[in-house]
């Protein structure tokens, strides 16, 4: 077991890591909290000194651009109404509803993990056992884990450290809670601000079995047999999203906000003032700004001249409209502003606006379904242990079924161009009733409505037959209106 310098040295160890120090600064843009929020803006004086200039507005606007792109991916992924984890098999398939498909708490976990992935670069979900007695799944912060890797080899997990903050006392000092994991037990501790760590006294067993059971008076312990810690992966190398479009999101943060400093300072017109004498200047501003009338002597090079300066704006909004393309083209999104006429839109061009999008999920897809048969593997022996059967992973399989929205006029079109190429079939097959037999024309009748005919052919009654007792009963009721 760790002791607690090697805890708290392996916590700062990874806390200035390169690893984590990418995946904070993919949270904060997923926050909102961009580098544009640190912009200052600086001189030199007549001295030849740099300072910071604080007279000149220096308005700092962050755009939501990677938020957007990341929660377009999460919804779009997880779109299916009806879950994407199947099988083949009945029963099991509602055991699997169960932990996954229809648990509204798995999908809010599984929703907060791939954000967290595709935010911060990797994310990670851990399993415990509810108070039902089944494992459930819950995310994990990314920013709050640490692998320790066994001495024998790199690619081996020994133990789990996952810290987070618990609360914040009256006196602003943080409580941060510390989980040890290891494959049978969770060690617990304390850390108040960046202090000291110690045992947490509050835990009456510590260290504690991953499941603890009561049955009348006993308490039964049992250990997972493995560390119950699962990592999805954005990539390879665990860059988030943020990496190949950050810089074209700060530029386009810079353009939008040096516009509105340029707007802000350049709102007034500059007064020109000629033939001023004296001490007067206060005088004269606070009546500008007051009364909006000025006076002077009349004198012959006496007056005012009102200056504007041109703000080359469209410059700025030509670059901040090639910005926002270029976003959602790297950052492999959907640009909803290509789509504003939906009625004048193909599902082609919808479609096709949808590719980059559909691209980058099912590249994530792969990953997806790695992590799943992980999360899959402990709940399918639980499965096998409780109902006696005998499951194997080949038994499961993934089916994901992405929603995109469609022209509903055009959706409307096909579907009427469809039925009436449908009636025009069965109005064929109709007039060729006299030279077919009944059995061959129900068959094929059938066939252009999608109806099995094995399963309804013991029901049918003849179509000629059919046809004349409509016609008879149309004529009755014609003669039955003409009599009265």
């Amino acid at each position: 077991m760790l002791n607690l310098e090697e805890i708290q040295q392996l916590m700062e160890e990874d806390r200035i890591s390169d690893k984590k120090k990418f995946a904070r600064k993919g949270q904060d843009y997923y926050e909102g909290d961009h580098d544009i929020k640190g912009y200052r803006l600086f001189y030199y004086n007549a001295d030849g000194n740099l300072v910071e200039d604080k007279t000149r507005s220096n308005v700092k606007i962050p755009h939501a651009f990677f938020a957007e792109l990341v929660d377009q991916a999460v919804q779009y992924m997880l779109s299916g109404s009806d879950g994407f984890i199947k099988s083949d098999f009945p029963e099991l398939q509602s055991e699997l509803d169960l932990y996954f498909n229809c648990n509204e708490d798995f999908t809010s976990e599984l929703s907060e993990t791939l954000t967290g992935c595709m935010s911060k670069g990797f994310e990670y979900m851990y399993a415990y056992k509810n108070q039902d007695d089944r494992i459930s799944f819950q995310c994990a912060d990314s920013l709050g884990v640490v692998e320790v890797r066994t001495k024998e080899s790199d690619s081996e997990t020994e133990y789990i450290i996952y810290s987070y903050l618990d609360r914040v006392e009256r006196n602003r000092k943080k409580i941060t809670r510390i989980q040890v994991w290891d494959r049978e037990r969770v060690y617990f501790f304390l850390m108040t601000d960046k202090g000291k760590i110690i045992k947490d006294e509050s835990e009456k067993l510590n260290p504690k079995p991953h499941a603890v059971y009561e049955h009348g008076k006993k308490i039964y312990y049992k250990g997972f047999g493995f560390i119950p810690f699962f990592r999805l992966d954005n990539n390879k190398k665990q860059f988030s999203c943020l990496s190949p479009i950050k810089d074209l999101i700060d530029d386009y943060d810079l353009m939008a906000s040096s516009l509105s400093n340029n707007l802000i300072d350049f709102d007034t017109p500059i007064h020109v003032v000629k033939g001023l004498e004296g001490d007067s200047m206060d005088e004269l501003i606070q009546n500008l700004k007051t009364k909006k009338v000025l006076g002077l002597e009349a004198e012959a090079n006496s007056g005012v001249d009102i200056k504007t300066v041109d703000i080359p704006y469209q410059a700025r909004l030509t670059k901040l409209e090639l910005d926002e393309k270029n976003i959602y083209r790297f950052g492999m999104g959907l640009n909803t502003s290509g789509l504003k006429d939906t009625n004048a839109t193909t599902n082609i061009a919808i479609k096709a606006a949808y590719s980059l999008l559909d691209l980058k999920c099912s590249k994530l897809e792969i990953r997806l379904m790695q992590f799943l048969r992980k999360l899959i593997k402990p709940v399918l022996s639980e499965i096998n242990e409780r109902n006696k059967t005998d499951y194997q992973m080949k038994d499961i399989y993934f089916d994901f079924k992405h929603e995109v929205m469609s022209n509903a006029q055009e959706n409307a079109q096909i579907a009427l161009t469809e039925a009436q190429a449908k009636q025009t079939e069965i109005n064929t097959l109709l007039n060729l009733a006299s030279n077919l037999d009944n059995e061959t024309l129900m068959q094929n009748i059938c066939g252009v409505l999608d109806i099995d005919y094995e399963e309804i052919k013991d029901k049918l009654v003849n179509p000629l037959e059919f046809e004349e007792d409509v016609n008879n009963a149309t004529n009755n009721l014609d003669d039955a209106v003409d009599d009265r």
